[in-house]
């Protein structure tokens, strides 16, 4: 295994995601494995890979307005967390980005073209097979599914033609195929850290053809895309819709240390606060109303805050870092540094704003920063938040000087997973809120069977910690071994 693989694997996370089912004489819970594909901090060079990332996936939130799926958030080219389902029957594993700004669930499938044949996050690549799956059904262009996509029928379509999908990404990578219905096999909670497995049936994207970045094999390849969005497409939705499932799930993601849960269902405790999502958004934004740096409101220009056209702040947990107006990140950049005079600020590999400074205690040399969002809500960052280690006395910023372009041609903010990392965030699809509040990610969190009234606690895993083990072991093993040969070498 080379450096970069290890890296990588040792980086990964196990994310609990939990789907508790109601109704239609199914009860309990589920829950599924997501590993973290990136983690903040580490050694610089992962820095261009990082902003890469969220270069492309901002492409994609681009484009997303203007393809006809019916206002769905289009699926991301390099999602954060990748997940492990089961899908068809018998069921076989596929390794999925776990992704809240698209839709759909589609996976590469048989006789797909330019599809990626390998890895480098230490997964085993599977191409599905609908014609070796018990449980496999083709989708007609006339099917409910198709046209409720599209808004309407496409042109052309008759009888035994396939609802296909196309998508065309910001970066100029795609993707396209077929959807179908099959089976998806998740875990199911039976009682406290208990789990069995249950299946259900769905309708997802069969990938028939990738390119760019999607179709190359590399570290970034993975069987397909899990969309958490809220269009009726997504495999939320459609569980929803057959009642199966409240249509409200959370996450609550330690990125440095490398734990945290995704949960759908009615998660209990912790309660959270909540302001309303912008209506008829791709995307979950929400009306920020002020900035705070160090307990001094920044003087903003007022159309910072317009939601129309598609604006407002975008909360993604598909994305790394943050991204801020130059109207909104100057200003706080500028009163973030105000107390460090001697600061020396330089530019690493020119994008990440860097600096050298030997004190360990980040958070009592730099002030938090406070988001205001409708109905009162605030979400806090902390200087350990926004601010991440590449060498043991360099630390670099993670706000990143360049929001989201909106079709005005203004920019938009965007928050990722550095300003959500040590926070359980709801989204409520049901009542049209997104919430959250500060939370030991590492802990577990309390989610309600609707239909039995039992609450279990669901806590975070890592499936990492076996591999560390064997490494551990074998570094043990190592070194007995090199001071049994220093012996043998005096001896002799």
């Amino acid at each position: 295994m080379d450096a970069r693989r290890l890296a990588v694997v040792l980086a990964g996370m196990v994310v609990a995601v939990v789907v508790q089912l109601g109704g239609c004489g199914v009860s309990g819970n589920l829950v599924f494995k997501v590993e973290n594909k990136f983690r903040i901090g580490g050694k610089e060079r992962t820095l261009s890979a990082l902003k890469a990332h969220d270069a492309r996936r901002r492409g994609r939130i681009l484009s997303s307005v203007d393809l006809p799926m019916g206002g769905n958030g289009l699926p991301s080219e390099t999602g954060l967390y990748f997940a492990k389902i089961g899908l068809g029957t018998p069921s076989k594993d596929y390794y999925v980005q776990v992704d809240t700004g698209s839709d759909i669930l589609w996976v590469n499938c048989a006789g797909c073209s330019k599809c990626p044949a390998k890895s480098d996050l230490g997964i085993d690549l599977t191409l599905f097979d609908p014609a070796k799956s018990e449980t496999s059904g083709e989708v007609g262009c006339n099917d409910e599914y198709c046209i409720s996509t599209y808004d309407g029928e496409l042109p052309g379509c008759k009888s035994g033609i396939r609802c296909q999908y196309s998508v065309t990404y910001g970066d100029g990578s795609s993707t396209s195929g077929y959807f179908v219905k099959d089976n998806v096999q998740l875990e199911q909670v039976t009682g406290n850290l208990q789990t069995g497995k249950l299946n259900a049936s769905i309708i997802f994207g069969c990938g028939a053809r990738q390119s760019g970045d999607l179709g190359s094999s590399s570290e970034a390849a993975v069987d397909g895309i899990l969309g958490f969005g809220q269009a009726n497409s997504s495999m939320l939705s459609q569980l929803a819709a057959a009642g199966k499932v409240k249509k409200e799930f959370a996450h609550c993601l330690d990125v440095k240390k490398g734990g945290g849960i995704f949960a759908i269902g009615d998660v209990v405790s912790p309660k959270v606060t909540t302001t309303p999502l912008i209506p008829n958004m791709p995307h979950y934004n929400v009306n920020l109303k002020a900035v705070e740096v160090g307990g001094d409101i920044l003087q903003l220009p007022t159309d910072l805050f317009e939601t129309g056209e598609r604006r407002g702040t975008i909360i993604d947990s598909g994305t790394t870092l943050a991204y801020l107006p130059s109207d909104l990140y100057e200003p706080m950049m500028t009163q973030i540094v105000a107390r460090q005079q001697g600061l020396q600020l330089q530019t690493v590999e020119q994008q990440f704003t860097c600096f050298k400074f030997d004190d360990d205690d980040i958070d009592e040399e730099f002030p938090a920063v406070k988001f205001h969002f409708e109905n009162s809500l605030t979400l806090t960052v902390s200087p350990h938040e926004y601010l991440f280690q590449i060498r043991e006395d360099t630390w670099c910023f993670g706000w990143q000087n360049g929001g989201v372009q909106s079709r005005d041609g203004r920019q938009t903010i965007l928050l990722g997973d550095l300003v959500l990392s040590n926070k359980l965030v709801v989204y409520d699809m049901e009542n049209q809120t997104i919430g959250w509040t500060e939370y030991n990610c590492s802990s577990s969190i309390k989610i309600k069977d609707e239909k039995t009234g039992e609450v279990y606690s669901v806590a975070a895993h890592d499936i990492s910690s076996a591999f560390s083990l064997t490494v551990g072991r074998f570094l043990t093993y190592l070194s007995v071994f090199l001071a049994m040969l220093q012996i043998f070498c005096i001896l002799n």
